[in-house]
């Protein structure tokens, strides 16, 4: 086994704590993923079709708009096929991130935090037509989806055969996206969460401390139809799951999946039985600098 083959087939575990007898609630936990998070499979779909697409080649140069867990998992899949990698983040994201990402040599380019993500994807379009780099553009790349239909859709239908409900946030949407069309298929009801000051739901756009989900404008290939309900998370409570995923199960969690586990956990008080599958996109380490154990509100930084 290499390292790289370390993208993919994460564990799926039951949280005991926040389970009962008739409803059980199952992580999938993303952070297992080579470069930390659920990204690692976008970046190296993404890549390797656009390199099977005849593209890019080695030696090229990849861009892309990215608040950090993508251009993680795109940085390594670059190095293993020999290409050079340039990022846009918006300020404000965690640091430990963009330190990670030029560990592990991309050339990281921050833009301003009051531009947010539209803003660095702009940028980054813009360096791709000035520098001739392949933009990899994964919030309208059709290929987004795809990254998960083969590989975490069906990794869950192998370790939780039983599954009712998939819970899953939304950023470019492509997560959810693909595995919603596979869950579709072995009637799964499909539950989006977002933060609030995102916009699926019919909300105002506006700042939240929640990372790594949350829309602007609404993904071109976030299909409505895969939609069975949408669950809005307020950051407190995503913070406050992220501290109790820690002390009630050990598991060292991001944000986003402490919106993602209060989701699942207002599912499970709405039915009365069945098995809950959400989505942990990646782990607290990459937000220590944040105090992500110690949620503050308007002092969060």
């Amino acid at each position: 086994m290499k390292a790289f083959d370390l993208i993919g087939n994460t564990p799926l575990v039951l949280l005991e704590h926040y389970s009962t007898d008739k409803v059980k609630i199952f992580a999938k936990l993303e952070s297992y993923n080579l470069g930390g998070s659920i990204k690692d499979r976008l970046g190296k779909h993404l890549i390797e079709h656009a390199l099977a697409e005849g593209k890019i080649r080695s030696g090229d140069t990849i861009v892309e708009a990215t608040a950090g867990n993508t251009g993680i998992g795109l940085a390594i899949v670059a190095n293993h096929y020999n290409m050079n990698c340039v990022i846009f983040a918006p300020e404000g994201f965690s640091e430990e991130k963009m330190n990670i990402m030029k560990a592990l040599g991309a050339e990281v380019r921050r833009t301003p935090r009051s531009e947010g993500m539209l803003g660095a994807r702009q940028q980054a379009q813009t360096y791709s037509e000035e520098y001739g780099a392949y933009y990899i553009n994964q919030f309208e790349n059709e290929q987004n989806p795809q990254a998960y239909v083969h590989t975490l859709a069906t990794e869950i239908l192998e370790q939780c055969p039983g599954i009712t409900h998939l819970i899953a946030g939304a950023g470019s949407g492509g997560t959810f996206t693909g595995i919603a069309t596979v869950m579709k298929e072995h009637q799964v009801r499909n539950i989006i969460v977002e933060p609030e000051g995102s916009i699926l739901a019919g909300g105002e756009a506006h700042a939240h401390d929640t990372e790594g989900i949350g829309v602007e404008k609404w993904p071109p290939f976030l299909k409505r139809d895969l939609i069975d309900d949408i669950k809005v998370i307020s950051d407190q409570d995503a913070f406050t799951n992220v501290s109790g995923l820690a002390l009630n199960e050990g598991i060292l969690a991001g944000s986003s999946s402490g919106a993602a586990l209060q989701a699942a956990i207002d599912v499970s008080k709405q039915i009365e039985q069945g098995h809950i599958v959400v989505i942990f996109p990646d782990g607290s380490d990459r937000y220590m600098s944040k105090n992500i154990f110690n949620y503050g509100g308007k002092d969060y930084e």
